[in-house]
């Protein structure tokens, strides 16, 4: 099976007060495996959405999500949060760790409930250590810095090896250098995984640096440019 994602006249439209808000307006866009894609455009151009669509944390109003030709938004609730789970990654930008739990307990949260066929809390550390965390295994979100925090993120939004890691403005509580660290991060997981990277920015410079870039006014893509490597 491959694991590419197509987007075939996909909208969603918010509804209130009687008025019906277009937040994504028949987006028609195909992403290969492995792809490393930067998504731009002002605030309020439908970024957001269409990574939580691509992600399965929302359905459509209209149109198809397919991964590997298959329909996601046909799946039910269960099905799709199997779906999330084998294929798919998250990092946000206010990084969502559980305060209570240790960095190795948050990075093997999505696992609590699952039965795999590795050891969990190896795994857990071994990913940490990959993000240069290897004394913080028992350090909780709040004796960690912002950018090291985010490094917990991006180990447990690893942690099942999925197909597509999706990151909404990964850098965006971050300074220019713990950012860049950030950035290096994901592009390195993209180069040595395999594993494909959707991420959404205002930072023009890290948008530059990706394979392909998608940019978004008002609901709709209008450009899509792939880099000189990519063309």
């Amino acid at each position: 099976m491959t694991h590419g994602v197509e987007c075939k006249g996909v909208s969603k439209v918010f509804q209130g007060d009687g008025v019906s808000t277009y937040a994504l307006e028949n987006v028609n866009i195909k992403l290969e495996e492995g792809e490393f894609v930067a998504i731009v455009g002002p605030s309020g151009s439908g970024k957001s959405t269409l990574l939580s669509l691509l992600g399965a944390l929302d359905l459509p109003s209209d149109g198809e999500i397919l991964y590997g030709g298959s329909p996601v938004n046909k799946l039910n609730s269960r099905r799709l949060a199997d779906f999330r789970f084998e294929n798919i990654g998250f990092i946000f930008q206010q990084f969502h760790l559980l305060p209570t739990l240790t960095a190795l307990e948050n990075v093997m949260s999505p696992l609590f409930a699952r039965k795999v066929s590795y050891n969990k809390k190896e795994r857990a550390e071994g990913l940490l250590e990959q993000v240069g965390l290897g004394d913080k295994f028992n350090s909780l979100p709040s004796q960690l810095s912002g950018g090291q925090q985010q490094r917990v993120a991006i180990a447990r939004a690893l942690v099942h090896e999925p197909h597509w890691l999706l990151a909404d403005e990964p850098t965006g509580n971050l300074d220019t250098n713990t950012g860049e660290i950030i950035f290096e991060r994901l592009s390195n997981l993209n180069r040595e995984k395999g594993c494909g990277v959707i991420f959404v920015t205002h930072d023009a410079d890290l948008a530059s640096r990706a394979d392909r870039i998608i940019e978004m006014k008002n609901g709709k893509v209008i450009s899509d440019t792939r880099s000189g490597a990519y063309a």
